[in-house]
């Protein structure tokens, strides 16, 4: 049996129209004209807004027309779950109507739209006809729509004050000329700009074409892989590069990807902070620091000087003029390795390595040095490295270094003794002379026993083992020492 589908839907309770792909009215049915108001020869042949106008800047407007151009260019089905489209009445008078509407393309043989089949129902008596449960469906999922789409509203509406009281800088960038899609008051602010949304980035920031950025920026677009910035100098403003004292930056670009594929990159997000004050605060602080190393240098070079004088009226001090001589070169020494650390916590291989080479000269050869990597305060370097070059020098005069064959080992490592952490270093001589303990403490003794600090967490002992020489120290450390 053949139906006759243009009858069926012509006989139909429910309302429908056809519109072609102009959105032209080409065919409707007695209930549409029924509950629109309209005769047939009134809307057949004029398109949907000339035969229902609204206001082209109301919501039911871009409701309905948006609805229409998705089915269009998409060729899907799509739904309005609810929306507001006052009717005019024969009268004259505009009636309040709700909808919802259903849009389905028809297309041809090439998959191309080519009619658009509207499904109306009016939903505005809905709640009074309770009997109709199909209508009520829609008015729940008209609901559960509006609730979801407020949700969506808010979760944007807290996305952007998150981006736009990020800590730092954030700028989002789209397209192949890198346009600005979306700013936060920071970016904006290190830039110097309030106008650049839209613009790409070389007409917003010029300057920023002549120091290689734009480049970079293709770069990352074209590899898919991000570039990290860090310390880089960036000048902003008209003739930044010969007049703008340049800002110091810790930022990357992190390429967005299309559809999160992976692979197609659709935009650049730059992300980072502006370290200008930090870096500026370190070169006051480096300057500062030299200018404390020359004045200790100057401080040691008068000293010298006076021991010099002082020595050069005894008979018979040559001798300890260069042991004293020694010594402050090895604390001229220790000085020089914290001043390479700006003053803070220095390297405990360092410390010992430098100290030892600079009395022992080429004998370091001989030193088997080994231990966890290991940060000392200033005064525990200063210490250390005392100790190690009097321990050089007793060894040179009397132990291992006195010959050709002997060797000094040293070494050091963390020990746990409940909650406190102790750092043990041993220094063990071998295959030099027999040693024997001194008749007496002499200053270097003396300054071994003081340990690395004056307090009561730091010990040292001192052996004289038929094999050679052995000086283990303790320490107290804490967690940052380490």
């Amino acid at each position: 049996m053949a139906i006759e589908f243009e009858e069926l839907l012509g006989r139909s309770p429910n309302p429908y129209v056809i519109m072609d792909k102009d959105l032209v009215l080409v065919w409707m049915n007695d209930a549409y004209l029924r509950v629109t108001m309209r005769s047939r020869e009134d809307i057949i042949g004029r398109k949907m807004f000339d035969a229902f106008p609204a206001d082209q800047t109301s919501e039911s407007y871009r409701q309905l027309d948006a609805s229409l151009q998705r089915t269009r260019e998409t060729a899907q089905t799509d739904e309005i779950a609810l929306i507001r489209y006052d009717i005019e009445a024969p009268d004259g008078s505009m009636h309040v109507r709700y909808w919802s509407a259903t849009h389905t393309p028809m297309t041809d043989s090439n998959g191309d739209v080519e009619y658009i089949l509207q499904h109306t129902v009016d939903v505005t008596e809905l709640h009074n006809l309770r009997q109709m449960r199909a209508e009520m469906d829609v008015v729940r999922r008209a609901d559960a729509v509006e609730a979801r789409n407020r949700d969506l509203q808010e979760e944007s509406r807290r996305l952007m004050e998150l981006f736009e009281q990020a800590p730092g800088f954030v700028a989002v960038l789209e397209g192949e000329d890198h346009r600005f899609r979306m700013t936060n008051n920071a970016y904006l602010k290190l830039v110097g700009r309030t106008d650049i949304l839209g613009q790409p980035v070389k007409d917003a920031l010029p300057e920023i074409v002549e120091q290689g950025f734009v480049e970079t920026l293709d770069r990352v677009r074209a590899t898919g892989k991000p570039y990290v910035g860090r310390r880089e100098p960036v000048a902003f403003g008209e003739d930044a590069l010969e007049t703008s004292t340049p800002r110091f930056l810790n930022f990357i670009f992190q390429p967005i990807f299309n559809g999160g594929d992976g692979e197609t990159v659709s935009g650049i997000m730059v992300q980072g902070t502006d370290i200008t004050e930090e870096v500026e605060y370190e070169e006051r602080q480096r300057l500062l620091i030299n200018e404390l190393n020359h004045r200790v240098k100057n401080t040691l070079a008068i000293v010298q000087g006076l021991a010099a004088q002082s020595f050069s009226s005894i008979e018979g001090a040559e001798k300890a003029r260069g042991i004293f001589n020694a010594r402050l070169q090895a604390l001229a020494s220790a000085h020089n390795l914290l001043t390479q650390a700006s003053w803070g916590a220095a390297q405990l291989q360092d410390v010992v390595s430098s100290s030892a080479e600079a009395t022992a000269g080429d004998l370091i050869s001989r030193f088997d040095l080994s231990g966890p990597d290991l940060t000392l305060p200033p005064q525990t370097s200063v210490s250390l490295a005392m100790i190690v070059h009097e321990l050089c020098t007793n060894a040179i005069k009397y132990g291992a270094l006195s010959n050709d064959d002997g060797k000094v080992t040293i070494r050091w490592e963390v020990l746990q003794d409940g909650e406190t952490k102790i750092l043990a270093l041993t220094w063990r001589e071998s295959g030099g002379p027999p040693v024997q303990k001194p008749d007496r403490k002499g200053f270097g003794t003396r300054l071994i026993d003081r340990g690395l600090s004056t307090d009561k967490g730091s010990k040292s002992e001192i052996r004289f083992d038929s094999t050679g020489l052995v000086c283990m120290i303790e320490t107290q450390i804490g967690e940052d020492d380490e």
